[in-house]
């Protein structure tokens, strides 16, 4: 006798789970890991002494970049020195690049420092409880975030190993009479070179994910414009990112310029001394020199092509907009009020969607194609939107302005000059300094 099954099925309520995220809950999670990215760079920031909030955190901070940035490499010069040593140091190469890192890292700090002390992280960044909390953008926020600790480690850990490589080398060929002392010193002068390089390139950064954020709505816009708005909401828009675009520049544009001057100055320094010195200068002696170029040079460029990418997005809204009335124009059923695509595939499937009505008489024969004749309220409509449109684009034309530095649109030229002239004297000093020699 077959032994009767005494497993109930469970109901289908029971099968379900207990806890289901509805819309609101689910917005609420997305909103916590925006706020959990931001507190996260607040964090970083907070370490390296950009969050100068109270007069305590400004003196701390600073108290740190000089112990830090200044006196410990200083102390380190001055303690490894030996006169007899030329051959694996030269003292002058050592300050005259502490200089240039202790100057790029103390411009980086006070700047940033002043920004998010006068505006708050959310401001500073441009991320306001409006744009920052909506489905669209909440998403990219948190890619434009992520993306900023990825910039920093994949130009910030190709230098620490090409420092770390040159020190390593300069300690086995002149090393103290204590190994002890020597790592030690190596230890303290790669923390040092490692604060003050991450401040740097902290700022530039920061400037880059600045300028990303508002990419993202100003390659929303062309999405704005395929919905059923009136031109006013369109230039409303186009003035408010403008606005923030013409706050980027003004809040940026001391930082950009000392940036811009003291790296060219550092360069040009750079290969003066190692043009002029009589003594053999090979990767031991001179490969500060190589790091500290490499470094300048990546934290300029980021500036600038951030600066430029902005410039683009903005230059190209005015091609935007002017394919977009040409396509609304150029559709005889006027679908602009119902929105259309910037694309022409859809252009036709919206043409033929609204095609004008076609009637046949019974016979083949005398089929004709009837077509509407329009009235005069239509007809008006139809010209008051064309001038809208017409005025609207005449409007986009006419505010082509990008990122600006007094002024100086940044824009592909400026940024192609700027970059081989300091290319140019980078790959002096590597050839000056990037030589190894038997004699």
């Amino acid at each position: 006798m077959a032994v009767p099954n005494t497993q109930t099925e469970l109901p289908a309520s029971a099968q379900t789970p207990l806890i289901i995220l509805d819309s609101n809950q689910q917005e609420e999670l997305n909103d916590t890991q925006l706020n959990h990215s931001l507190h996260r760079l607040e964090t970083f920031l907070r370490i390296f002494g950009f969050c100068q909030y109270s007069a305590l955190s400004i003196t701390l901070s600073w108290l740190v970049f000089l112990l830090l940035g200044v006196a410990l490499p200083l102390s380190i010069i001055e303690l490894s020195y030996c006169s007899n040593c030329e051959k694996y140091q030269i003292k002058n190469f050592e300050l005259e690049i502490l200089v240039s890192e202790s100057l790029l890292a103390a411009i980086s700090l006070l700047f940033i420092s002043h920004n998010l002390r006068k505006y708050g992280e959310r401001k500073f960044l441009f991320v306001d409880r409006c744009h920052g909390h909506m489905t669209q953008f909440r998403e990219e926020y948190l890619q434009k975030i992520n993306g900023f600790f990825r910039l920093l480690a994949v130009w910030l850990l190709p230098c620490f190993l090409l420092k770390t490589v040159r020190d390593v080398i300069r300690m086995v060929y002149a090393h103290n009479d204590s190994w002890w002392l020597s790592v030690a010193t190596l230890f303290a002068s790669l923390v040092s070179w490692t604060y003050s390089t991450t401040i740097f390139l902290s700022g530039s950064a920061l400037f880059n994910l600045v300028c990303n954020l508002q990419i993202i709505h100003f390659e929303n816009y062309g999405k704005l414009l395929e919905r059923d708005l009136d031109v006013s909401v369109y230039i409303e828009e186009h003035i408010r990112l403008k606005h923030n675009l013409s706050k980027i520049s003004h809040r940026f544009r001391i930082y950009l310029v000392l940036e811009l001057l003291v790296v060219t100055a550092s360069q040009f320094v750079a290969l003066l001394e190692t043009t002029g010195n009589p003594d053999i200068i090979n990767f031991i002696n001179g490969g500060d020199f190589a790091v500290s170029s490499i470094v300048e040079l990546v934290g300029l460029i980021i500036c600038l092509h951030s600066a430029a990418k902005i410039s683009y997005r903005s230059l190209s809204l005015a091609a935007i907009s002017s394919r977009w009335h040409a396509l609304v124009t150029c559709n005889p059923n006027d679908v602009s009020q119902r929105g259309i695509s910037s694309n022409g595939g859809n252009l036709e499937a919206a043409i033929s969607a609204g095609s004008l009505p076609i009637n046949y008489s019974e016979s083949d024969l005398e089929s004709i194609d009837y077509f509407p004749v329009p009235t005069n309220t239509q007809m008006a409509s139809y010209i008051s939107m064309y001038h809208k449109r017409q005025a609207f684009v005449m409007y986009m034309q006419s505010n082509l302005g990008g990122a600006t530095i007094y002024g100086w649109t940044i824009d592909r030229p400026l940024i192609n000059t700027i970059f081989f002239l300091e290319f140019s004297l980078v790959l002096f000093v590597l050839g000056k300094t990037i030589t190894f020699t038997t004699k």
